[in-house]
């Protein structure tokens, strides 16, 4: 695990534990801390929280918002809100049902209090889970958790390597994963979405699982969605 480390004006990143999905593939963590202007903290993706990140954050700013950008990412949050109570807790669609357990303040969607530094955009009709993918504009900086991935090659062994190659994981850049894709029964919502994406000014972008793309970033980005047909 690393510390936060500055990635862009004003955003952070850290890798956080390796966690256990079904079938037994492994999967890195990662999440990103972005300042607002007046110092509140914006926490989207959010790792295991150690001793060391506790008393970073403290010396960044006041921890404001935490955010689930999909209804798999929901490890952590209950240790979260219980060190920052705080805090308001946002989560994608879907996940509220399904963590009733949790005091949550509001269900993304295409807005959120933080619009004036961060834009968003939910990716609506994918069976496997609903993401909303965000935009920091001072860093110029997206934020993708699932719908892009990268693994090493031999990161996954025998027939799980097998699985991740043919599923596209394992791409020479983060690629949208051919399960995502086949999973998108919508694809008037889903090019709707991406339409949105591709229209903002990216010129980085960070995924949960993957190398972060720090240029050309919204030519990735075209290149990355050019299966959904958008143009």
């Amino acid at each position: 695990m690393t510390a936060l480390h500055e990635f862009g004006p004003e955003i952070w990143l850290s890798d956080g534990r390796v966690i256990k999905a079904a079938l037994g593939f492994h999967y890195p963590t990662r999440m990103a801390v972005i300042r607002l202007t007046g110092g509140d903290l914006f926490i989207w993706s959010p790792v295991a929280l150690t001793e060391g990140l506790r008393v970073q954050l403290a010396e960044m700013g006041v921890v404001r918002f935490v955010v689930a950008p999909n209804g798999l990412y929901d490890t952590y949050l209950a240790e979260w809100m219980a060190a920052f109570p705080e805090a308001e807790l946002h989560v994608a669609p879907g996940l509220a049902a399904k963590r009733t357990d949790l005091a949550i303040e509001a269900e993304l969607g295409n807005t959120g209090p933080w619009a004036g530094e961060i834009a968003q955009v939910v990716m609506e009709g994918n069976k496997i889970t609903c993401e909303v993918v965000f935009f920091h504009k001072p860093s110029g900086t997206a934020l993708v958790t699932d719908l892009l991935q990268q693994f090493p090659r031999g990161w996954h062994k025998g027939w799980r390597g097998l699985i991740a190659r043919l599923d596209l994981m394992t791409e020479p850049m983060p690629a949208v994963p051919r399960k995502f894709r086949v999973a998108f029964r919508d694809r008037k919502k889903a090019r709707s979405a991406v339409r949105a994406i591709l229209s903002w000014p990216v010129e980085k972008v960070v995924m949960a699982h993957g190398t972060p793309v720090t240029e050309d970033g919204a030519a990735y980005l075209r290149r990355a969605f050019a299966w959904l047909r958008v143009d």
